[in-house]
């Protein structure tokens, strides 16, 4: 069977998330909990307007979804670990006939981390799948829809420390991955970057997902994390991203400025504009209540003209390990 993932700016037929269950997302107290919950729905929102949307959400928490979604989102009862459907759902491809497939990655909590539980999310991708009505197609990879981009003319973004990270696929070469993911992906040609943000690979993180570092904005371009200041250790990594880029080939490869934040409470910040979503007619992007939001808005609405650039808060979202991209997933029309 001839797979091919078409490009997330081709159209849609709808939108998967899934709703914060009770975990470390509702934190430990209520004002916790309520910026959860109105940041998944913020975005779930401003998704709706443009295309369907569809909730997975369990069972004690499916009257408290309703109350912040908007009534035409489809909310489906489900067992969940977590609430990043971009990596536990399935990542929909076409078959020769244009046949939708969905592609269930092994997903074991970002390399069997030991925050995480997978359990119930690992049959995520298989649920939705058979729910869609489409044939899914199991992948032997530990792989998850973040750690992936493609610019549906035959080239895929990866990262060494996600693909052949420790947790993952450590003891298969890197040829073995790349076959794998181009069987799937119907892809021939990957650029592979060596790490992610710093950020990342702390607490919470997925150990370098490129899908906040860089991503596809049309077959030709490709969009990355500029982080500008010298004291942010992701300065480095930009410039490091910036020349496997370039030296990839024909592309044209576009900075975004990281947001001019450089910390939270914690530590350096993984603040980003690239983990933008692309919808039916509109990009819902991040945004962080910072000067560069505006500088990011401005450099999208070039790079996808005719789109309507939506800006979402999505600090919270980031605080608790992800941004918007992470939470969605596209079903292709």
């Amino acid at each position: 069977m001839k797979l091919t993932m078409p490009p997330e700016w081709d159209r849609h037929e709808r939108t998967w998330m899934a709703w914060p269950p009770q975990n470390y997302l509702l934190g430990e107290t209520d004002a916790e909990a309520e910026a959860a919950r109105s940041s998944w729905a913020n975005v779930a929102n401003a998704v709706v307007r443009f295309e369907p949307v569809s909730v997975l959400a369990t069972s004690d928490q499916l009257e408290i979804a309703r109350a912040y979604l908007h009534p035409s989102i489809e909310i489906i009862e489900a067992e969940l670990d977590d609430a990043w459907m971009r990596d536990s759902g399935p990542t929909f491809v076409k078959d020769e006939s244009g046949n939708l497939v969905a592609v269930n990655w092994i997903f074991n909590g970002w390399g069997a981390q030991g925050w995480s539980s997978w359990d119930k999310d690992k049959l995520v991708a298989g649920f939705i799948g058979k729910l869609s009505g489409k044939a899914v197609v199991d992948s032997t990879l530990i792989n998850e829809g973040g750690g992936i981009h493609v610019n549906g003319a035959g080239t895929v973004l990866l990262t060494e420390t996600v693909q052949l990270g420790e947790g993952r696929n450590s003891s298969w070469s890197k040829q073995e991955v790349e076959a794998e993911i181009h069987e799937k992906l119907g892809t021939n040609k990957a650029i592979w970057v060596k790490r992610g943000l710093t950020r990342d690979y702390d607490g919470y993180g997925t150990r370098g997902h490129i899908d906040i570092v860089a991503c596809f904005a049309s077959e030709n371009v490709i969009l990355y994390h500029d982080q500008q200041d010298p004291t942010h250790p992701d300065y480095e990594v930009s410039r490091e991203v910036k020349e496997t880029l370039e030296a990839a080939g024909n592309f044209e490869v576009i900075g975004v400025p990281a947001p001019t934040i450089l910390r939270d409470e914690e530590d350096f910040v993984d603040y980003s504009y690239i983990n933008h979503y692309i919808v039916n007619g509109a990009v819902i992007l991040c945004s962080f209540n910072d000067p560069n939001d505006a500088v990011a808005k401005g450099i999208l609405e070039k790079v996808y003209p005719g789109r309507e650039i939506v800006l979402v808060d999505a600090t919270e979202i980031f605080a608790r390990g992800g941004g918007i991209h992470c939470i969605t997933q596209q079903q292709p029309a």
